[in-house]
C-alpha cells in the first residue's frame, strides 16, 4: 500500500523569498494532483499558508493540526479538517499518528525540531514511515552535510542515514517517498 497520508513540515514565516511560496505551492498541488491528502501545522502564513491553499485549489484534502493557542492567532479557516489541540507536543503526536510518511521543506527551528522527531524516532524503532527532504536550491546542503558528519563520529548509522530520502525535484522525490519501504534497523545492535 503506498503512502496516501503525507505530513510536511516547512516555514511560517512570511518574511521568505517568494520562491520558496513557490516551492510550498507547488508541493501542495503535486499532492493534490496525487490525491495526497496533506497533514501539516494547520497556519495559514507563510510557506504553510501557500502550501495548505496551493493543495485546496487543486482539489487537495488538507487537514490542519494545531494548538489552540497558535489557531487563535494565525489558523487556516478553510481546511477540509482542523484538528485542535493544547499543546505542541499534542500537536507532533496526532501529526505523527495521522501521516504514513513525513516530508520536510525548507523551514526554521520548527522544521528543524519536526524533522528530527521523526527521524529519531524512524532510528529508535517507533515507526518505518519514510521520511523525505525536498533540497531546492541546496537548503540542506549544510544539514546533509551534518548528518554524514553524525556518520563518520559513529553518532549515526550509515544504514539510518541512508533511510533520509532525498532530492531537490518535489514530483521524484514524492514519488520515492509514495512507495518506499522502510525498514527498522536497530540502533543499538552491530551491524
Amino acid at each position: 500500500m503506498s503512502s496516501k497520508r503525507v505530513c510536511v513540515f516547512c516555514g511560517s514565516s512570511d518574511r521568505v523569498s517568494p520562491e520558496y511560496l513557490e516551492i510550498a505551492a507547488r508541493v501542495g498541488r503535486l499532492l493534490a494532483d496525487r490525491e495526497m491528502t496533506l497533514i501539516y501545522g494547520g497556519a495559514d502564513v507563510g510557506m504553510m499558508g501557500a502550501l495548505a491553499k496551493a493543495s485546496l485549489d487543486a482539489g487537495g484534502s488538507v487537514i490542519g493540526v494545531i494548538p489552540r493557542a497558535i489557531n487563535d492567532r494565525v489558523g487556516h479557516r478553510s481546511l477540509s479538517e482542523t484538528v485542535v489541540v493544547e499543546t505542541m507536543h499534542e500537536r507532533k503526536a496526532k501529526m505523527h499518528e495521522l501521516a504514513d510518511c513525513f516530508l520536510a521543506l525548507p523551514g526554521g527551528l520548527g522544521t528543524m525540531e519536526e524533522l528530527f522527531e521523526a527521524l529519531t524516532w524512524q532510528q529508535l524503532g517507533y515507526h518505518a514511515k519514510p521520511c523525505g527532504i525536498l533540497n531546492s536550491g541546496e537548503f540542506y546542503d549544510a544539514l546533509l552535510r551534518f548528518l554524514d558528519h553524525l556518520v563518520e563520529e559513529n553518532f549515526l548509522k550509515l544504514a539510518h542515514r541512508e533511510l533520509v530520502l532525498v532530492d531537490e525535484d518535489p514530483h521524484s522525490l514524492l514519488e520515492r517517498i509514495q512507495h518506499a519501504r522502510p525498514k527498522l534497523i536497530d540502533k543499538w545492535k552491530d551491524d
